[in-house]
């Protein structure tokens, strides 16, 4: 007969190596817990997807992620009562929010693209927001229901503090700085300020400076499509209001304005559509029959459809690296680049440009890489001492983003509105071409052309002016200028502006 009693090891009535009932059961329960946990982010995920499928792109919206991830995390915390919803339900949440995002259709809502420096920054600026602040304040929501209770909760609150003060930090306000005098005094009577304005439908920024509100106005279009150049016009077209009230604009889906990206009504008609409500807005408020027009790149295209379309808001109009058949620009721009790669012997640059082939492409990453390779066409030359010095004293950093004009959300809006606005925009442009949709115009064309320009610009630009067919035009060879001339010639644009295009107005 057995002896009944447990041997060494064992519990009463159990063999050797028989796991616990309660103790699987246990572990079942948590892994339950665990996955609740997981489902409740993935749900949060859903909804976000849904509702910021780019990820916040305001501060109220930030805010509102911040606080929602925080009572999720509270939620999914009392209800799996298992500390490993600090971790389950924050992944839950990432994982369904970039399932969920993709229908955006965007290069900031994608998946990684290594074959452009682009690539990667798009990947970042798209998921800096939604991840780092939707996904802290789950973890941190779960992290403060599961916690223990014997213990100080020194870290959890450390990390709480720092989540505040981020969320403090997202309501900063922009400022448009004042107007000085040379000896740094505000000017009496200027004008320097941010405005919302309602175009489309959606709410859109413009920034007004001059020395008095009774000058005439000069609309300022940016390149891009999708660039914003508020700090930059700010700072680099400082000499012009003294005499304009220069006005800067982020067009929709652009920097301040990129809440109003929309894929479905971003198209060439509604930017024209815009320019021309602008127009007619700025005279209303400030008065004055009509405004001056100055385009840069992607603004100058735009601004010759706007003054085609309405030619009675127009003073005149200036080009500045005057953009007029986009695809034909840009395939002589890939000849050249060809051409150079291989009269060089770069190899490497041969093979990636045979790779890619000539435009168009399929995507922003193909046109950055060949906007990267610029420099080696355009040749090296020195801007004005002016331009240089107003540079390297703004502060603004690269692409602006560190202009006070823009609010923390705003710095990021700056560089994933250029990528996702160029991206939508950019192919509706391809069919454009002003030598054959703009032979006439009703305004006086004034066009500012860099001796560094590239010949893929020039060369289009000045077929289209000599075959122009307008009330006055004027063709100016600007020397130690690029692409941006109004910029680096600001004084030189003045000068055209006072001596040439007004006095030919009365």
């Amino acid at each position: 007969m057995d002896d009944p009693s447990p041997r060494p090891g064992t519990s009463a009535g159990r063999s050797p190596g028989t796991v616990p009932v309660a103790r699987t059961r246990t572990t079942a329960h948590a892994w339950v817990r665990a996955l609740v946990a997981l489902a409740g982010g993935g749900v949060a995920g859903l909804a976000v997807g849904v509702l910021q499928p780019r990820g916040p792109v305001t501060a109220s919206g930030s805010l509102a992620l911040i606080a929602g991830g925080v009572a999720i995390g509270i939620l999914t915390g009392v209800v799996s009562r298992s500390r490993w919803s600090m971790l389950a339900a924050p992944a839950g949440y990432l994982v369904a929010f970039e399932l969920i995002r993709t229908r955006a259709g965007l290069p900031s809502t994608g998946p990684l693209e290594l074959g452009s420096a682009f690539g990667p920054l798009a990947y970042v600026l798209g998921r800096v927001l939604p991840w780092l602040l939707g996904g802290t304040a789950i973890a941190v929501g779960a992290a403060w229901a599961t916690r223990s209770r014997s213990r100080r909760p020194i870290g959890l609150t450390a990390v709480t503090a720092a989540l505040a003060l981020v969320a403090g930090s997202l309501a900063l306000q922009a400022s448009s700085p004042a107007l000085t005098t040379a000896d740094g005094r505000p000017i009496p009577g200027s004008v320097s300020e941010l405005i919302t304005v309602d175009l489309g439908g959606e709410q859109q920024w413009i920034q007004v400076r001059g020395a008095s509100a009774d000058l005439p106005v000069l609309l300022y279009l940016s390149g891009g499509p999708g660039q914003s150049d508020l700090a930059f016009s700010r700072v680099l077209l400082e000499p012009l209001t003294r005499d304009f009230l220069v006005v800067g604009w982020d067009q929709r889906g652009a920097g301040k304005s990129y809440p109003a990206l929309d894929v479905a009504t971003h198209t060439r008609q509604r930017a024209v559509s815009d320019t021309v409500e602008l127009a007619r807005w700025l005279i209303d408020r400030y008065g004055g029959p009509k405004v001056y027009l100055l385009g840069e790149s992607w603004g100058s295209l735009l601004g010759i459809m706007a003054v085609s379309q309405a030619p009675e808001l127009f003073h005149a109009f200036l080009g500045s690296g005057q953009m007029v058949a986009p695809l034909a620009t840009d395939r002589l721009i890939y000849a050249d680049l060809v051409t150079h790669a291989m009269g060089t012997g770069n190899g490497e640059l041969v093979a990636r440009l045979a790779a890619m082939g000539p435009p168009p492409y399929r995507n922003v990453f193909d046109y950055a890489t060949i906007m990267s390779h610029y420099g080696l066409i355009e040749g090296a030359y020195t801007p004005p001492a002016g331009y240089l010095r107003r540079g390297a004293a703004s502060g603004v950093g690269p692409y602006g983003v560190l202009g006070s004009e823009y609010a923390p959300v705003e710095k990021i809006n700056v560089l994933r509105g250029l990528l996702d606005s160029f991206a939508v925009l950019y192919p509706q442009l391809q069919d454009i071409d002003l030598r054959r949709d703009a032979t006439r115009l009703q305004v006086p064309v004034y066009i500012l052309a860099g001796d560094h320009e590239l010949r893929g610009r020039t060369q289009p630009a000045r077929e289209w002016f000599d075959a122009l067919d307008a009330p006055s035009k004027r063709w100016y060879d600007i020397a130690n200028a690029g692409h941006s001339v109004a910029f680096e010639h600001a004084d030189e644009l003045l000068r055209i502006l006072l001596e040439d295009v007004q006095p030919a107005l009365r």
